[in-house]
């Protein structure tokens, strides 16, 4: 099996928290993507067990997605680090709109972190004593960039490829493209020689072959019928927010989906607002018997 440099270290996290790749070499050290808010302290004890006395020079961020920039702020205050973002995402950092960055829209929270620098598809960055092409991977995020290495044939591939899918495609939800995006970067994907995708979220893996096909498959099944993502979406994001909180009443739920504007946008598709409440109620009742989260009367838990 194929295995990464030594100059390479993942973290996989929990379903909360992405992966955070670490890279250390005689030029730098850097990490890619940083975990949810309330993980910060997590990602930044892992981070000073692996480089001790040294510092961390460079954060780079492969989308702004809550779960994948969280860490960048504690961060910060601790290394004073060079930080990379998405570079069309920098007017919605500088201005810190939350609407623009999704996180009020996905009734989700980050901490405001500042950057010193932008990335875009086309450009190369050194990271761990190699060269890494920076890749559009719009779909789940129209801002969304992967990091390839040919010589390495290592793919960091965030929320654009799993193991067995995909991110949520976003986009959808609110009327915009996004199905056709991610189609068209699973099959930038497979063009590129990957031997190892590091994923936004589960561990790193080889048989790119079958994550390529199981991606496609569940993009078909998704684009067949709109609701199926509107309610892949609902579902992925109270799990999320159970999650952060552990514990909410179905109308703290529902609350959230009236007022956080991607869920909001899911529902619409789903039901019309009269029958919101029996949609939630649908939709909870699901992710019990599927065993993701627990109820009791009207108070739904973390599994």
């Amino acid at each position: 099996m194929k295995t990464l440099p030594d100059s390479i270290k993942v973290f996989e996290r929990g379903w909360l928290s992405s992966n955070n790749v670490l890279f250390e070499s005689a030029e730098g050290t850097a990490i890619v993507d940083t975990g949810y808010a309330s993980h910060a302290p997590q990602t930044l004890a892992l981070v000073r067990q692996t480089l001790g006395a040294r510092k961390l020079d460079l954060i780079v961020n492969t989308h702004l997605h809550s779960d994948h920039c969280g860490g960048n702020a504690l961060l910060q205050q601790t290394y004073a680090s060079d930080t990379l973002i998405p570079a069309s995402e920098a007017h919605a950092v500088r201005a810190w709109d939350e609407d623009a960055l999704t996180f009020r829209a996905t009734g989700q929270r980050c901490d405001r972190f500042t950057f010193t620098g932008t990335i875009e598809n086309g450009m190369t960055l050194a990271l761990g004593g190699f060269d890494w092409n920076v890749l559009g991977a719009p779909g789940h995020d129209p801002h969304s960039l992967m990091l390839h290495c040919p010589e390495t044939r290592v793919l960091i591939s965030a929320d654009a490829l799993w193991e067995n899918g995909f991110g949520v495609i976003f986009p959808e939800l609110e009327g915009e493209s996004g199905f056709a995006e991610e189609r068209a970067v699973l099959d930038l994907i497979a063009r590129l020689d990957v031997d190892i995708v590091i994923p936004g979220h589960g561990a790193p893996f080889t048989d790119v072959a079958r994550a390529l096909d199981t991606a496609a498959s569940r993009l078909d099944y998704l684009r067949a019928d709109p609701a199926r993502n509107a309610k892949n979406a609902l579902k992925v994001l109270i799990v999320f927010k159970l999650m952060e909180v552990r514990t909410m009443t179905l109308d703290a739920i529902l609350s959230m989906t009236e007022h956080a504007r991607a869920m909001r946008a899911a529902a619409d598709t789903l039901a019309a607002s009269h029958e919101r409440r029996t949609l939630i109620e649908d939709i909870v009742g699901e992710l019990a018997r599927g065993g993701s989260v627990k109820l009791s009367g009207d108070v739904v838990s973390a599994a």
